[in-house]
């Protein structure tokens, strides 16, 4: 009893009462909140690509001086255009050339550093590769530039025969009466190089070639390919009843590759703002590519070259022709 008695005579002590449960969640999510905010401030955003098109330089050489790169007018021409590229502020620069070329490509770049390399003393040193790739990454102070292409030929003559072939003839005749009076002048240099490399690029003309390759061939059905066509893809065979899609999926199986080599290659350098080198018919898709992915951000080339030459005329020749009559 007296047990039970000095038990009741102990000091009571209340227990304080416990918060009700969503204000215990607001104090934890105030509390972690600091720390999300600085892990969200470090998560890099989309990287920056930018696909330039080039008519490769050294077939725009014709034996003639005007048309050389390495006479002096023209190397100002490219100076300009390394200048307003530098713009854009790559930190990586991938070439039209295969990724097993890449030891090569670090070797004569390292040479080219060293104030070894002559461009001239190579067979392909009029090609843009050298003259703006390695240039401007030497100027920048880049690594060497990667390579990043998946070589095959489909000559534009494989698609000969077929119903609706009058569309896709129709396509490629707009495409030269726009593009081929701007290379002449180029040649000849009453057109600077830097203003025809910039109006190759313009959305325009861009538009105009990625449809001829990647659209109106659809149209084409019931054809053959022509036996004197250049093809090096083999897709296996040929589903005559859409040759035209069949066309179109040789150029896209190219073109998927080296996307893939460029996402590889930005994986592998971390680059947050790539330049990507290519002939002017792999702008279109590649920039259609990267704009489905949330990964990139497609930055076109016009916004860095820009130019007046011809550009409204350019643009009348490429405008789309909406009658679908044959």
């Amino acid at each position: 009893m007296r047990y039970f008695a000095a038990v009741l005579l102990l000091p009571t002590f209340r227990l304080p009462a416990l918060a009700p449960l969503p204000a215990l969640i607001s104090l934890l999510l105030s509390l972690l909140n600091p720390l999300a905010g600085r892990a969200q401030a470090t998560k890099p955003g989309p990287a920056a690509v930018m696909v330039v098109g080039f008519d490769h330089l050294n077939a725009l050489y014709n034996k003639q001086p005007e048309s050389d790169v390495y006479s002096p007018k023209k190397q100002a021409e490219l100076a300009k255009l390394r200048a307003q590229l530098a713009r854009f502020q790559p930190d990586a620069i991938l070439l039209e050339a295969e990724p097993r070329e890449q030891p090569r490509l670090d070797s004569l770049y390292a040479q080219y550093l060293a104030g070894k390399l002559a461009f001239a003393t190579l067979p392909e040193g009029r090609g843009e590769r050298y003259q703006v790739g390695f240039a401007l990454a030497r100027q920048l102070g880049l690594p060497a530039p990667r390579g990043i292409d998946y070589y095959a030929s489909t000559s534009q003559n494989l698609l000969s025969t077929g119903r609706n072939i009058s569309y896709f003839r129709r396509d490629w005749q707009q495409l030269q009466a726009a593009s081929r009076p701007l290379r002449r002048q180029v040649q000849h240099d009453s057109l600077s190089l830097y203003d025809y490399l910039a109006l190759a690029n313009q959305p325009a003309l861009v538009k105009l070639i990625h449809r001829a390759n990647f659209n109106t061939p659809a149209l084409v059905t019931s054809g053959t390919f022509a036996p004197s066509g250049t093809n090096t893809v083999d897709l296996g065979r040929v589903d005559t009843a859409y040759v035209g899609a069949h066309y179109i999926t040789l150029f896209y199986n190219r073109n998927l590759k080296i996307y893939s080599n460029i996402l590889r290659a930005q994986q592998q350098t971390q680059a947050r703002r790539v330049l990507v080198m290519m002939g002017l018919a792999h702008v279109g898709v590649l920039e259609e590519l990267f704009a489905a992915n949330p990964g990139y951000r497609v930055t076109h080339a016009a916004k860095y070259l820009k130019t007046r030459a011809g550009s409204k005329r350019l643009s009348e020749l490429a405008r789309p022709c909406v009658n679908l009559t044959p």
